[in-house]
């Protein structure tokens, strides 16, 4: 894990306390809920504030918390899970690609008009470019469009496509389709690349790796990242 560059976060003329707007944003991205529900658990606790005020919250300091957490290092051993799913947004199908590592963390996922090989090749690039290593082993699924993209790149990179071997990947959707489903289905392609760009990398975060067995070593992992996570978030001077 590595720190990302400081980004400041302004709360300039804002009447509620950071404490507070860190905590709606999180429960936000968090979990698959709309903003009305967020709205109702602050209103348990005696706090006022409307849906339409945290939905400008998520608006604004969600990618801003992003860019100040810790980001897992890429390693030469890693193994990227490739898998791209279906999107239909205002009656037009979408693909949205996605990579993940063998602990499950995502590494990036980017919405496409196109399931083709230009298409895989873009998600491709962005990876290498991203994680600045190769991976020791790519799996994806039956798609071509993988191989004639990695051959088109020159990717010395072992490649497998066997049925099954790709569960991670495919697995990693689920999230993003229970948001999808609180939002009754993302309102424009630019809408549904930035929440999942937020949720993923959240998600990332808070979900201890598939390595931490115990329940012990989980719950140590959640309370670091709650400490950083709040570091991420206090007003930069």
């Amino acid at each position: 894990m590595t720190p990302m560059s400081k980004i400041p976060v302004s709360y300039k003329r804002h009447r509620f306390p950071r404490e507070l707007i860190a905590h709606a944003v999180w429960l936000y991205f968090r979990f698959p809920l709309s903003f009305r529900l967020v709205e109702e658990m602050l209103l348990e606790r005696g706090i006022v504030v409307s849906y339409e005020t945290i939905r400008r919250w998520s608006l604004k300091f969600g990618a801003e918390y992003v860019r100040s957490l810790r980001r897992k290092r890429a390693k030469r051993d890693d193994i990227w899970h490739l898998d791209e799913v279906r999107v239909v947004i205002s009656g037009h199908i979408h693909w949205l690609w996605r990579a993940v590592d063998q602990d499950g963390y995502i590494l990036d996922e980017i919405l496409q008009k196109r399931r083709n090989t230009k298409a895989a090749k873009r998600l491709l690039t962005r990876l290498l470019r991203k994680q600045g290593v190769r991976p020791r082993r790519m799996i994806t699924d039956k798609l071509s469009s993988y191989g004639a993209a990695k051959c088109e790149l020159r990717l010395s990179v072992q490649h497998l496509s066997r049925k099954g071997l790709n569960n991670r990947a495919e697995n990693s959707h689920l999230p993003l389709r229970k948001r999808e489903r609180t939002m009754q289905r993302f309102r424009s392609p630019g809408g549904c690349q930035r929440l999942s760009t937020v949720f993923s990398a959240v998600r990332n975060f808070f979900v201890p790796p598939a390595a931490n067995a115990n329940a012990l070593s989980r719950h140590i992992h959640r309370l670091q990242a709650f400490a950083q996570w709040n570091t991420a978030t206090i007003l930069a001077a």
